[in-house]
């Protein structure tokens, strides 16, 4: 059995009693998110996209001159995991920061040239990963789940 293997998520081992785990949504959907993840991770990784490197490009993109603490806020992640997300990005060339006006000690995150012409192109990735995901849910399905998930959030 190689490393990966070893390591690779298994919600369901033969043999293993999962007790209360099984009835509990938490787990459920924590489940559903490694899955997502590691086929995130097969789908992109080769591009130095992760899940989180993914969303902060998004509202980067859609919020210039964000800075890194409400990045951090947004994400719902510690200012040292925006500020390694922001540092990983700066170093593919995606991002690029600026002294936030009016406050010096701020960094204000902007997409590149580069983040400008990549991230269509991720984008499109990304939404044919996640078409993926629900390839055998109805469309009244993907938009229950929607639904369902967004009651959960709020």
């Amino acid at each position: 059995m190689s490393q990966d293997e070893k390591r690779r998520f298994d919600p369901h081992r033969p043999g293993v009693d999962y007790g209360v785990l099984d009835e509990l949504i938490g787990y459920g959907l924590r489940r559903a998110q490694i899955r997502m993840t590691e086929a995130f991770d097969a789908q992109l990784g080769g591009l130095g996209v992760t899940t989180q490197r993914f969303s902060a490009l998004v509202l980067i993109a859609s919020n210039p001159g964000l800075k890194q603490t409400e990045l951090a806020s947004l994400m719902g992640i510690a200012r040292s995991g925006a500020l390694a997300i922001t540092r990983a990005l700066i170093a593919q060339g995606l991002i690029k920061q600026h002294p936030a006006p009016g406050d010096a000690r701020a960094q204000a995150l902007f997409l590149s040239p580069l983040g400008e012409v990549k991230l269509p192109q991720i984008v499109d990735l990304v939404r044919a990963h996640d078409r993926e995901l629900v390839r055998g849910f109805s469309a009244a399905e993907v938009e229950t789940l929607k639904s369902l998930l967004e009651r959960i959030q709020t």
